[in-house]
């Protein structure tokens, strides 16, 4: 029997989760049976374009999924869900953003890859958003009002049509990750020519990773070992394929940063494609991406903890890769340690430029990084057994709400070159 036919039976009393991808062209009004214990509902993958007036019933809820389906407006009644703290409307038609569309408790709102031009000021009534995702839309410009999120974590504003931004964005005293690729206010890539690998020079192997913008094979190119990666195409989360590929061939070569050496020319399916070296087995991600839970924050496996030397190690080659991005006029955007691969040894790479960006020459984004790696900082102190205290004074510099109080991160390399 499937979920839908159990729902309709009354077989999934007291369920906290509902999952419902079945081609809906209306909303179950079953569902409304479970509103003393629903909490997560699933609505991904149908064919909906509206939900029900009395949709507050569901007084329990605290995520909403309704991603590919048909609306074209955010629907003013998920305002009503007082508990309501995660939103999902990603590849939707949505053109409108009603006023009133915004709970008390939202903390994650995504709407990536829609129609949307305007942001209603009434963003500005949600003191607990830490994670806003608007990729993939038709922004110009954002409210004044959302200044006063000052829990803003991670916004991801890439692939619109923002020609500026506003500097109270930069000013915001928490955010700490920031996508902005694919605008007209970000500067063209400043990288050098690189050489091009023919496909047919390429035997590939089995795939070692997936991730929102492309697919992950072992190769090699003749008698070398190599890692390729192919590009899906279109949007994602973080924002566009294309600038991921260009801000990776413009980071350089560095020994914190996956080697990229060459670009894919010639694949059968016209697909975009980078080779790059194949990092050794012995290394593996340093956490796990944030939960639905801890929200902007990594997890970490139940007892990891860090010795001082193999920290140190790690800071410093992070803090130093990190330096040479923005050295090059590049923000990484998704400096978080899901993204860090290591060993035992505390030799790490970091990975992922997903949400990477090339940004105009002083423009005010370094700071918002440096966040970011004070957040990582922190988190490997925690995990420490000595916590040293220097390292604790630089990471609470680095979280300063004060953006004006952080270091840069030639300062940021310096100190650490000398502790």
């Amino acid at each position: 029997m499937d979920t839908l036919s159990q729902l309709r039976a009354d077989k999934l009393a007291g369920s906290k989760r509902l999952d419902l991808s079945c081609g809906l062209t209306e909303f179950p009004r079953e569902i409304f049976d479970l509103a003393d214990s629903l909490e997560v509902l699933n609505l991904s993958g149908n064919r909906l374009s509206e939900l029900p007036e009395d949709f507050g019933r569901l007084h329990k809820l605290r995520i909403l999924f309704c991603s590919e389906n048909e609306f074209t407006r955010l629907p003013a009644v998920i305002g009503g869900c007082g508990n309501l703290s995660m939103v999902g409307f990603k590849s939707n038609r949505i053109e409108t953003v009603d006023e009133s569309a915004f709970p008390k408790a939202l903390r994650w709102l995504i709407l990536t890859d829609n129609r949307i031009a305007r942001l209603p000021s009434s963003i500005g009534n949600c003191p607990q958003l830490q994670k806003l995702m608007l990729a993939g839309n038709h922004l110009v410009h954002l409210p004044d009002a959302m200044a006063a999120c000052v829990n803003l974590e991670l916004i991801r504003l890439a692939a619109n049509r923002f020609r500026s931004f506003p500097e109270w964005l930069f000013e915001l005293p928490r955010l700490s990750w920031l996508a902005l690729g694919g605008n007209p206010w970000s500067q063209t890539s400043c990288a050098e020519t690189m050489a091009e690998i023919d496909w047919a020079h390429l035997r590939i192997g089995e795939k070692i990773g997936e991730g929102a913008s492309g697919v992950i094979h072992q190769a090699h190119h003749g008698n070398n070992p190599a890692a390729v990666k192919i590009f899906k195409g279109g949007i994602t989360s973080d924002g566009l394929p294309e600038v991921e590929m260009a801000t990776s061939l413009a980071a350089g070569r560095h020994p914190n940063l996956i080697d990229v050496r060459a670009k894919i020319s010639n694949h059968p399916d016209d697909r975009q494609g980078l080779v790059m070296s194949l990092i050794d087995s012995d290394f593996v991600s340093l956490a796990g991406p944030p939960s639905l839970d801890s929200c902007t924050r990594d997890v970490y496996a139940e007892g990891c903890e860090f010795p001082p030397a193999v920290l140190l190690r790690i800071v410093r080659g992070l803090a130093s890769a990190v330096r040479q991005l923005h050295n090059r006029g590049i923000i990484h955007g998704d400096f978080y340690a899901h993204n860090v691969l290591l060993n035992q040894e505390g030799d790490c790479v970091l990975g992922d430029f997903g949400a990477a960006s090339f940004y105009p020459q002083g423009s005010a984004v370094e700071p918002i990084e440096v966040r970011a790696f004070g957040c990582l900082l922190g988190e490997l102190l925690l995990r420490c057994p000595s916590r040293p205290e220097e390292l604790w004074k630089l990471q609470r510099r680095c979280i300063s709400e004060i953006v004006s109080e952080r270091p840069g991160f030639a300062e940021i390399v310096d100190g650490l070159n000398q502790a």
